[in-house]
């Protein structure tokens, strides 16, 4: 159940903004993809925020610190301090502080983006399994090594608690997509048999952190993956964005199961300022109309019968239309104009 105040249903006159306080954003895809901010995304945020929006940025990379992200933001002309960005490090540092008592010895598995939270957090690191420590934290770096994963193995194997700062199975980086924190969290799982409990999306703590962070009443995420940004706002009864500017495109969201499904879909992020066209269903559920674009259901096609004048509203009916059918996505054939 939602702890948030319910919000308008969607109609031709709301906007996804509408009753907002704080926008909690996701970064790769969202607010940039590689090297280069993504088209209308900072103008978009900056807006939100010279109207009044609190707008705070949500990380799994536990590689940098908040102070290094709200620099790399800053160079594209957002408004934005370290204290707007909410990491998974310290999301597991909150978790951590709820399992060791104050203080405590912690060996820390990974870099700089984990080492500095855990000791702003009160606590003491170590890499050593001989040191005797309270408990395991684990966070990507590029400079994790199998010693570091075996100090780890060590020390769990006398069953004291793990924590992960996400368990993302990859990163995209400059050279294209690697293996990320939730492959070599595996590697240790399988060594000792135990899961951790994670702080990052996800998971509801990262979205609890945030909320607490910026004192939320009607908060909006935005995100560009189903599997960690929408079912993690789902999870903490957040509405979601999902912007079809990162990695899950039209395909996937018509795909999207119950737990993974976002309030709105947006081509980019000026929609946040539109009117959000609503999806009509018919009474059998089987036409959904957004805008001037008609979805049809004819037993197991899904059939595109007016195009419309977007792309956009092509993926909100075909999805509204599948979602509502309840039918399984391997058991439709859908009409490739709606997702190519």
């Amino acid at each position: 159940m939602s702890l948030f105040k319910p919000r308008k249903s969607s109609g031709a006159s709301v906007t996804p903004l509408d009753g907002v306080d704080v926008i909690l954003a996701d970064l790769d895809g969202v607010v940039y993809a590689g090297a280069n901010p993504i088209e209308f995304a900072v103008d978009a945020l900056n807006r939100a925020s010279g109207e009044g929006v609190r707008v705070g940025y949500i990380t799994n990379n536990a590689s940098r610190t908040d102070v290094q992200v709200s620099d790399h933001l800053a160079s594209f002309g957002l408004h934005v301090v370290p204290h707007d960005v909410v990491t998974s490090p310290q999301a597991a540092v909150k978790l951590l502080a709820g399992l060791v008592p104050a203080g405590s010895l912690i060996l820390v598995v990974g870099g700089e983006g984990l080492t500095s939270e855990v000791e702003k957090g009160g606590f003491t690191v170590t890499r050593q399994s001989a040191d005797q420590p309270a408990a395991v934290i684990q966070g990507f770096s590029p400079d994790v090594s199998w010693r570091d994963l075996a100090q780890a193995s060590f020390a769990l194997h006398r069953g004291i608690p793990w924590v992960a700062t996400n368990t993302d199975w990859t990163i995209p980086v400059e050279g294209g997509v690697a293996p990320g924190n939730g492959t070599l969290v595996s590697a240790v799982h399988t060594a000792v048999g135990t899961l951790p409990v994670v702080g990052g999306k996800p998971e509801k703590a990262i979205f609890d952190a945030a909320v607490d962070r910026f004192a939320a009443k009607t908060p909006l995420f935005i995100g560009d993956r189903l599997d960690t940004d929408i079912i993690g706002a789902n999870r903490a009864g957040i509405p979601s964005v999902h912007v079809l500017t990162g990695i899950d495109g039209a395909k996937q969201l018509l795909a999207a199961d119950k737990d993974s499904r976002p309030t709105f879909i947006l081509q980019d992020l000026r929609g946040l300022f539109e009117p959000y066209p609503e999806a009509v269903l018919s009474h059998e559920n089987t036409v959904a109309t957004v805008g001037s674009t008609v979805v049809r259901l004819r037993g197991t096609t899904v059939e595109l019968v007016k195009a419309g004048d977007t792309a956009v509203n092509r993926v909100r009916a075909g999805s509204a239309l599948i979602w509502a059918s309840g039918q399984p996505i391997y058991g439709l054939n859908v009409a490739p104009e709606l997702y190519s």
